[in-house]
């Protein structure tokens, strides 16, 4: 049986955010990290699909690559909380969400993103951490639309 749409798009975000913690706690470029996991996430099985690994890799090279642009607006929105003081995963789930909101590309809206962030959190992080990144990215979405 095929994978429905958001369910690949949901795969490609979470291993986007395991791309992204690879490349902040390994320290290694965003390239090798996005390799690496897309190859290791599937060692017996058959490989990702197409669609999954382009997303995935897409979404966190594109993170990185406006965190000049996101984490000036996650701290002030946080006020008084750097994102660099923030659990790492949840860090991570706010910039990929927020670099989602960004793109002029991006084919799904906000609140289809934020819904995909607390799903993140609720796997990866704590029910505090949902209602923390509920409300930063609400605001975050509210600041946008006002651009």
């Amino acid at each position: 049986m095929a994978a429905r749409p958001r369910d690949v798009r949901h795969r490609a975000r979470e291993a986007a955010l395991q791309i992204l913690y690879q490349w902040e706690i390994g320290g290694t470029a965003i390239e090798n990290a996005a390799a690496t996991v897309l190859q290791l996430q599937w060692p017996d099985a058959e490989p990702p699909p197409a669609e999954l690994s382009a997303f995935a890799a897409s979404l966190a090279r594109d993170t990185v690559e406006r965190l000049a642009v996101i984490d000036p607006l996650i701290a002030e929105t946080a006020e008084r909380w750097r994102p660099e003081r923030m659990a790492v995963i949840d860090r991570l789930i706010l910039r990929m969400a927020v670099c989602e909101m960004l793109r002029r590309d991006g084919d799904a809206p906000a609140p289809v993103v934020i819904n995909e962030a607390l799903e993140l959190a609720r796997r990866f992080s704590t029910e505090d951490a949902v209602k923390f990144v509920n409300g930063m990215l609400d605001a975050i979405r509210k600041k946008l639309e006002g651009l």
